[in-house]
Formats: C-alpha cells, structure tokens, sequence
C-alpha cells in the first residue's frame, strides 16, 4: 500500500453555505473537508479515494462563537484553539473549553474544527490500514479475535466492531446537552447530540447520522448548564498527540451541596459518547462528597464486557467518575 503519497481529485473551494450545499449534492463521488485533521489521513494511506474534495474551509458563516438568548451558539469551523481560549466559553461552558485545549497538539488544533472533531471516523488501525474489517465492508473484526491488538477498543456497545469514538469533544457536548444544527438542500435540522452519534448495530459503516449532501453548521448549547459545575479529565498514554484511553465530562448544578441535577458522559468506551444515565439518577439528590463519588464509580461500569487486552479500562473508568462527581 502506497503511504503519504495522495491521489488526484478534483478540487472545489466555495465560501457560502448555499455554494457548498449545492456542490455536495452535484458533485459524485465528492468528499467534504474543514480542517482536513482526519480526512487527510484517509487520503494519504490511500485508504480512501474521493474523486472531488469540498473545501469548506472558507465559509465565514460557519465559524465564530456567539452568546444567544438561549445559550452558546458555536460555528462548525470554529477551531478547537479558538474554543479552548474563548472567555466565554472557558468560564459559562468550562468543560467544552476543557476538552477542546486536550485535543492532541496546538499545531493540530489550530486546524482542527468543532465539526470536524465530532464527525471524525473510527480509529481503530485494523480499519484504518484498510484490510477489509467489518466496519470496512468485510465479514470480521480483527481487533475482536485472540490475536487482535485491542488495548484501546469498547467496552460497551460492540456489534461486530469494537471501536471507540475518538472524538474528545464529543462527550462534553453530549453532557452539555448540545443540539447540532445540520443543513442540505432540503432545510436545516437540529439534532441533540445525544442522538447525533450511532453505533456498529445501527450501522457499521458510519459513525454519525449525517446523510449524503448534509453540512453540519454548528453547535447550539442552553443555557440552563451556563455556569455549572463541570470536570473533564482525559488519559491518555501520551501527554499530547494521542487519542483518549478513557475520558469523562460532567456537567452538575449543586445546590447546598446536594447534587441537583448531572450529566455524566465518557468518550473511548463505546462507539458513541457513553452517557452514564445509572450513574446521574445514582447521584441525583444526594450530597457531593466521597462516599457518593464511589457510589457513582462502581456504577459506572456496570454491564462492561472487555475484551482481551483493554480490561484496565474499567477501573480506570471507575476513578475517572468517581472524581467527576467528587470534585466538579
């Protein structure tokens, strides 16, 4: 397989939403690109071979962060840098800064868009080096076999393919409850986030419900998670550059020290950001401090079936919610 050498394709650079839109629909066999972070991978290894490239990358409108009567409003384009930095967004929305600055290196997220991040695809290196998985059109999962390297794959979830979600941002959005504003030919539509993300059983070849032809615009979060309590905390081997092992955002209204209400949600467990529902309704009520923290450690990893070699993930899951809840 030839590796760093890309393919031709033809190139299209529109700077409106509507332009984009119509070359999506037009255009076969076309691929489209932001901050290129994830697409460019697949074109390189030549695991991936588009006949034309959108580059949305110019479309102003898509991009900037703006405070609404309703909450926080984040463009596609919007860069992961610009995000972690944004005064607004670090002190009413801290956990989407939070993760934002964790996303492998400054260079990478000085490209690197919030649409981006959220729509890249699986990484695991079986599907990635294109021998011919499930995922990728095959009829096995080589990570899923006793030979298989899968220290970094799901503990929940798997449907023939084990993959994790490698977004970062993706479960502070998920805990923040925001809604992801998509648009095509037809109109726009919002979606929570919550049901943005899809798993191996619903479709295994794709990670998200965007359809041919359709854009993600931006980001809609409410305010009613404006100043919250929140924690984002993210391992991984690595201190920069790599891909989560496991990684928790919450977000908590606490009043009198008694958990009102949470959201609780952990990325590179599941092929979907993992909402931890058990856990919420676990903490719901009840006071702030150690003893509900273990409580919510040990619920968190109830139902977890690891494979092979990634067993370590479930305690690590366990203290990573355990300090979520104990110290937001």
């Amino acid at each position: 397989m030839s590796r760093d050498m890309m393919p031709s394709f033809e190139l299209f650079q529109p700077d409106s939403l509507e332009g984009a839109i119509k070359l999506a629909k037009d255009v076969e066999k076309s691929w489209l690109v932001a901050g290129g972070q994830d697409s460019y991978d697949w074109f390189k290894d030549r695991a991936k071979r588009p006949e034309a490239l959108i580059d949305i990358s110019a479309i102003q409108a898509l991009k900037g962060i703006r405070e609404t009567d309703a909450g926080l409003e984040v463009g596609a384009l919007t860069t992961l840098t610009e995000i972690g930095e944004s005064d607004v967004v670090k002190s009413k929305y801290t956990v989407l800064a939070r993760a934002a600055a964790r996303v492998a290196s400054p260079q990478i997220r000085n490209a690197g868009t919030l649409g981006g991040n959220l729509c890249q695809d699986a990484r695991c290196w079986y599907y990635r080096s294109g021998v011919d998985c499930y995922r990728a059109g095959g009829n096995t999962c080589y990570a899923d076999t006793p030979q298989g390297q899968n220290r970094e794959h799901c503990l929940f979830g798997a449907a023939r393919c084990i993959a994790v979600s490698p977004s970062d941002v993706a479960p502070a959005v998920v805990a923040l409850e925001g809604v992801i504003v998509i648009a095509s030919d037809a109109g726009s539509r919002d979606v929570p986030a919550e049901e943005f993300f899809i798993g191996p059983s619903v479709d295994i070849t794709r990670m998200n419900i965007l359809k041919p032809g359709e854009i993600v615009t931006a980001v809609r979060f409410p305010k009613k998670w404006a100043g919250a309590k929140f924690y984002f905390e993210k391992v991984t081997d690595r201190a920069t550059w790599d891909f989560a092992l496991v990684n928790v955002a919450s977000a908590m209204l606490i009043e009198g020290g008694i958990i009102k209400d949470a959201r609780i949600v952990c990325g590179a467990v599941e092929c979907v950001p993992r909402r931890l529902k058990s856990v919420e309704q676990a903490v719901i009520g009840q006071p702030q401090n150690e003893d509900t923290a273990l409580i919510a450690g040990r619920t968190a990893s109830q139902g977890a079936t690891p494979v092979q070699y990634n067993g370590y993930k479930v305690p690590l899951m366990e203290n990573l919610v355990r300090r979520a809840v104990r110290d937001s």
